[in-house]
């Protein structure tokens, strides 16, 4: 399966948490979209500008604070994602429940720790 992830809050910080997930998504060989208001790279995969048309997306993982989510309900809806990753201060009951009302799993997780305890693929 392939488990392609858009990272929606990426930054060219290496000290954001985006920033480390794609690095590791990256290295874990799983194909990272970095999506993110700040232009840059993350190693080679570059930073696309918000609301970027993107297809075949896996898992979204959220790096977004809840009141920065809101503008991307729809975006996030129409990409139809496998699953949608809240990763810590991320958890936002509104969009969870137009996730759940449009049947896309999501669950309050964070990317890293999945990575990294082998369980982000299963």
């Amino acid at each position: 399966m392939d488990y392609k992830t858009l990272v929606l809050g990426a930054s060219p910080n290496p000290e954001r948490y985006a920033y480390k997930a794609v690095v590791l998504l990256t290295q874990t060989k799983i194909e990272a979209v970095a999506m993110g208001v700040t232009e840059g790279t993350i190693g080679s995969v570059p930073i696309l500008k918000p609301f970027t048309a993107v297809e075949d997306i896996h898992t979204l993982s959220l790096y977004l604070a809840p009141d920065r989510q809101k503008a991307y309900y729809e975006y996030i809806l129409a990409l139809k994602p496998q699953r949608v990753l809240f990763n810590p201060g991320t958890e936002n009951n509104e969009l969870a429940q137009l996730l759940t009302q449009a049947e896309i799993p999501w669950e309050h997780a964070c990317t890293l720790v999945l990575l990294s305890t082998n369980q982000y693929q299963t």
